[in-house]
C-alpha cells in the first residue's frame, strides 16, 4: 500500500510530493470516462480508510529522504475529500511542513459542504475541476454519484473563493465530443468570468482512458482557449507536443494575438517560429509586451 508517490516535477507546482489518501483502492463520487483507473462505483464516502496518523508518518519519512520538496499535493486512487479525517490531516501535516507548501486537487464535488469548505481553508493552494458547466455533461462525461449537482459545485466553489486568501486554481479537462463544444465553454466562460480564479489550466487526456473517449490535439486546445474571456488566466496543460508548422508572425500580428489571448513560453515556441520568437523577445525589450507571472506560470501579454 502506497501511500507516498513522487515527488514529481511540475512545471506549475515545481517538486510536489504525492500522498494517495486512497492507496488500497478507487474511491470516488465520480467514475469520469477519462479516468486512468478501472470503473468503479461512485460512494459517497470511504469504505477504506487508513489513519491519520499512518499517512502522517509516511508524509514525515518522504520528508526526510526529499528536503527539497515545494508542495505536498494531498490526491487520491479517487476523490481526496471523502477521506473522513481530512481536517485532522491537514492539521496534523501544518505541524511540521515548515515552508513545505500544501495542495489538494479534488473534483470539487462537494465543494458547496461548509466543513469540507473549512477544511481547504487551512490548505496553501486548492485546485478544483471543473469540466462541465452544465448538469448534462457533468452526468455524462464526469459520471457524478446520485445527488450531486452541478450548479451546487459552482454556488460552493463561489462560497469558498469568498472565504479562501490562497491561490485558486480551477482545472478543466476536455475531451473530443463531450465538452469541447462552443455552448458548454460559453458556459464555463460565463461561470469562470464570476469565480474569477486565479489560473485556469486546460488540458486533455494523456493517459490512456477507462473508457474509449478521445483528446484533443494542443491546436484544438489553443482555439477553445480563445473562446474565454481574454481577462481569464488561461494556461494551456497539454503534454503532448503541438504537430502543428510553426508560423512567421509580424510585431504587429505577435501585439495583436497577444491582445486576444496571453500566451505562455511553450505556446509562443509552439506556435512561432525562430524568428518571431525574437521578435517577441524585441517586443519585450521595447516595452510592448510585458510578462506577468502568474501563480508559477510566466504569460506574455500586451502592455
Amino acid at each position: 500500500m502506497n501511500i507516498i508517490f513522487g515527488p514529481i516535477h511540475s512545471r506549475r507546482f515545481g517538486k510536489s510530493l504525492g500522498v494517495d489518501l486512497s492507496p488500497g483502492k478507487k474511491q470516488c463520487n465520480f467514475d469520469c470516462l477519462y479516468c486512468e483507473l478501472d470503473p468503479a462505483k461512485t460512494m459517497d464516502k470511504y469504505d477504506d480508510v487508513v489513519s491519520v496518523e499512518e499517512i502522517a508518518n509516511a508524509i514525515k519519512s518522504a520528508l526526510k529522504e526529499h528536503d527539497d520538496v515545494d508542495f505536498i499535493t494531498l490526491t487520491a486512487n479517487g476523490e481526496p475529500t471523502l477521506y473522513p479525517y481530512l481536517s485532522e490531516l491537514i492539521d496534523e501535516i501544518n505541524t511540521f511542513k515548515g515552508s513545505t507548501k500544501t495542495l489538494i486537487l479534488t473534483n470539487a464535488a462537494n465543494i458547496d459542504d461548509v466543513k469540507i469548505q473549512d477544511a481547504l481553508l487551512k490548505l496553501d493552494e486548492v485546485k478544483l475541476s471543473l469540466d462541465c458547466a452544465t448538469q448534462k455533461c457533468l452526468q455524462k462525461l464526469d459520471r457524478s454519484h446520485s445527488g450531486i449537482e452541478v450548479e451546487n459545485i459552482k454556488a460552493g466553489m463561489l462560497a469558498f473563493k469568498a472565504r479562501y486568501q490562497g491561490p485558486l486554481v480551477i482545472e478543466i479537462l476536455i475531451v473530443k465530443t463531450l465538452n469541447d463544444s462552443k455552448e458548454e465553454i460559453a458556459k464555463l466562460n460565463d461561470y469562470l468570468l464570476k469565480l474569477q480564479p486565479t489560473r485556469i489550466d486546460i488540458g486533455t487526456i494523456d493517459r490512456p482512458p477507462a473508457f474509449d473517449v478521445k483528446p484533443v490535439t494542443y491546436e484544438e486546445l489553443l482555439d477553445i482557449s480563445h473562446l474565454f474571456d481574454a481577462s481569464l488566466p488561461i494556461y494551456i496543460a497539454s503534454r503532448k507536443k503541438s504537430d502543428m508548422k510553426a508560423s512567421i508572425y509580424s510585431e504587429e500580428q505577435l501585439l495583436e494575438t497577444l491582445s486576444k489571448r496571453p500566451l505562455t513560453l511553450e505556446d509562443i515556441e509552439a506556435l512561432c517560429d525562430e524568428a518571431s520568437q525574437k521578435r517577441v523577445q524585441n517586443l519585450l525589450k521595447q516595452g510592448k509586451i510585458k510578462v506577468v507571472l502568474t501563480n508559477g506560470v510566466e504569460f506574455y501579454k500586451k502592455a
